[in-house]
């Protein structure tokens, strides 16, 4: 069964041109409506315009990383709900454990695949059938 992805709204947050590319690209095919943000101010003056379903954060970014991104996210009453995925070039112990402490739902390591994004909104996102 394919899902439909249709009218997801999915806010794709890192400094690398490439993985935003590449994670719209991939999204948007899924159905998706998919915006981008350069960093976290970059995402967080986004956020209230786009309200998006759910949030994928690079956690190596400047000026504001990841997980300071995903704390601001999560400690705004109007988005606590939202899920937000961490993104992250290292497979570490400590940066999932750091992730779930800012109140991250799920970490992916770079390079991500098609299936893990798409399997990540259907955890979290309630998908219509």
């Amino acid at each position: 069964m394919e899902d439909n992805f249709e009218g997801v709204k999915v806010m794709v947050i890192d400094d690398s041109k490439t993985i935003r590319r590449t994670a719209e690209t991939l999204l948007t095919k899924a159905g998706c409506e998919v915006t981008t943000a350069t960093d976290g101010f970059d995402a967080l003056s986004k956020i209230a315009d786009t309200n998006p379903s759910i949030i994928f954060v690079d956690i190596m970014m400047p000026r504001l990383d990841g997980y300071q991104t995903c704390a601001l996210i999560k400690n705004n009453s109007a988005f606590q709900g939202t899920p937000v995925i961490m993104l992250s070039s290292k497979d570490g112990l400590f940066d999932r454990a750091k992730g779930r402490i800012v109140g991250s739902d799920q970490y992916l390591t770079k390079p991500f695949s098609k299936d893990e994004l798409l399997s990540a909104i259907r955890d979290h996102v309630k998908v219509a059938d």
